[in-house]
């Protein structure tokens, strides 16, 4: 296949035509119904490709309408002067705001918006007082610490952000881990003796956006007898549990979501559980997502 492309990329010697007589300006046409890896990918057969790969015109239409709005969330010396392909780029990683416990980003094959917002970055019932919750530092984790509660009886964590989100719908998710994990001799272990009180009463998850959207679940984070007879046990896997889908018709005014979790059946109490973030991305990335981890 590499040596059919070779051939091709420059003109024919015979004196027919190849791929390196095609214009710029045509190859820029055909890169805008590609996705950027493609676009990488072609860059390298010659002067052509690699001019229109380039191309602020086939780049400005990966980007979403309002992708300033996400640059002004870093300093204009990161992005001034840059190239749009050169903007795709640096917004395809991370960009913290809040103080760091939220990150926005651009999905590197759509171009499409995706959200995480940390467990710092939301309101837990307890947090401050080391009886109930310790902040435990982790890789596992994309802002490497996650909210471990060892027992509380009223437990609730809820979160609030307001962001353009460009138009497209949108899944929300918490993602949570029964047991406290380490590594211990190189090798990935979970403790779950203090695991205990999530299979008697469901965890309530819910949203609402301000535009009058909404959706609620429920559900046993601990449902051992079941995931036993099914061999899918949750202790000690990452679980994306999916609250509800929201449309966004246009970025202005922007989208103010408040989401939450929470259990507060005070007949027992309950423990052993890490809180990671809540992601906010398109729902048609997230079955993406399910063939790569465990989703909810």
């Amino acid at each position: 296949m590499g040596a059919s492309l070779s051939n091709l990329s420059e003109s024919n010697d015979g004196g027919g035509p190849g791929l390196g007589d095609i214009p710029e300006s045509c190859v820029a046409c055909v890169f805008l119904y590609l996705t950027p890896p493609e676009i990488c990918n072609l860059a390298g057969l010659n002067r052509a490709f690699r001019g229109a790969s380039s191309s602020d015109s086939v780049w400005e239409g990966k980007l979403p309408q309002n992708y300033q709005d996400l640059l002004d969330l870093m300093p204009p010396e990161r992005y001034q002067n840059l190239s749009k392909k050169d903007i795709f780029a640096l917004l395809s990683h991370p960009v913290p705001f809040d103080d760091g416990n939220k990150e926005v980003w651009l999905d590197r094959v759509t171009g499409r918006v995706c959200m995480s917002i940390s467990a710092k970055g939301m309101l837990i019932t307890g947090i401050e007082d080391r009886r109930y919750w310790n902040w435990v530092p982790t890789e596992e984790s994309r802002f490497h610490a996650v909210a471990y509660l060892q027992q509380i009886w009223w437990f609730e964590v809820d979160g609030v952000v307001k962001f353009p989100f460009p138009a497209d719908i949108y899944t929300l998710s918490f993602r949570i881990h029964l047991g406290r994990f380490s590594k211990r001799l190189g090798r990935r272990v979970c403790n779950c003796e203090h695991t205990h009180g999530w299979e008697i009463k469901p965890v309530r998850f819910e949203f609402s956006t301000s535009d009058g959207q909404q959706a609620s679940t429920e559900s046993c984070l601990d449902e051992t007898e079941q995931d036993d007879v099914n061999g899918n046990q949750k202790r000690g896997c990452w679980i994306d549990y999916k609250v509800g889908e929201f449309i966004v018709t246009e970025s202005d005014p922007r989208t103010e979501m408040k989401f939450s979790m929470k259990q507060i059946d005070c007949t027992h109490s309950k423990g052993g559980l890490c809180v990671d973030s809540v992601s906010i991305i398109p729902s048609d990335l997230r079955e993406r997502r399910r063939r790569k981890g465990v989703l909810k």
